[in-house]
This record gives C-alpha cells, sequence and structure tokens, in this order.
C-alpha cells in the first residue's frame, strides 16, 4: 500500500525531465529518466528515484493521506513508462529522432496528465485489464478443440 501522492509527485518530475527531452533530444536524460521507470516497475515504487525523494523530503512535510492504495496499477503505469521511454532512447541513440520524440510525447501526456489532474492513464488500462481478465472464464481443452 502506498501513498497516492507519490505517484503524483512522480508524474510531476518525470514531466518536468520528459518535457527537457522533448525540447532538447537528450538521449542520456532520456536514458536515466528510463532507469527510473525500470526502478518503480521492477523494484517496486519505494525504491525508484522519485519514491524515495517523495518519502524523504515531501511526506514528511504532509498530513497522513486520507487513504493508502494498492501499488499495483501505479507499478503498471511504470511499466509502460519503462516501454514508451525505452523505445524513445533506443530510437533517440540510433538517431531516429522522429520515433524517439514521438515515444516521449505519448510517455510525457501521460505524466501531465497524472501529475496536473490525478489521472493516472496507465492505472486505468491496469484496471481495465483486470476487468477483463476477471470477466474471461477459463477454457478446458474440450472447449478449445471443439
Amino acid at each position: 500500500m502506498i501513498d497516492p501522492r507519490g505517484p503524483r509527485f512522480a508524474a510531476a518530475l518525470t514531466t518536468v525531465v520528459l518535457a527537457v527531452v522533448l525540447v532538447t533530444g537528450s538521449a542520456w536524460l532520456l536514458a536515466a529518466q528510463t532507469v527510473a521507470f525500470a526502478v518503480g516497475a521492477f523494484a517496486g515504487l519505494h525504491r525508484s528515484p522519485y519514491g524515495v525523494l517523495f518519502r524523504r523530503f515531501v511526506r514528511p512535510r504532509l498530513a497522513p493521506p486520507a487513504e493508502l492504495e494498492d501499488a499495483a496499477a501505479p507499478r503498471f503505469a511504470q511499466l509502460v513508462g519503462f516501454g514508451f521511454a525505452l523505445v524513445g532512447t533506443v530510437a533517440l541513440f540510433a538517431g531516429a529522432t522522429v520515433v524517439g520524440q514521438l515515444a516521449v510525447a505519448a510517455a510525457l501526456a501521460a505524466a501531465f496528465l497524472n501529475a496536473a489532474f490525478g489521472y493516472c492513464l496507465g492505472c486505468e488500462v491496469y484496471l481495465i485489464g483486470r476487468r477483463l481478465l476477471a470477466g474471461a472464464t477459463p477454457r478446458t481443452a474440450e472447449e478449445i478443440s471443439a
């Protein structure tokens, strides 16, 4: 369970980083953001650089959160961000600037939605996927072969 303000804080920092990448075309800065996404997705939000900053410097100055939320959806959102950032990083290093900029722009749009409006696009995709999977009934071997 996490403080829901943490991912929004991370989204604000991510928005700034990705905006700078979009303006400068810095593949190295995008590579650093890709690592931040990877840590959040694979090691957990509490280990991500922005999560550490939030926990150490921001959360102590705030009132306790009204409620906590499950980390699964924001962690999935980090995985989606990692995917876009990885594509962008590889593209920028390979000289495919337009592909890199499109990948960065998509990640930037999602981060901005979360930072500015509290709407986590990756979280919503996660929840839709969970609902779809919960509604799917497992099929038996006989049903598959029929």
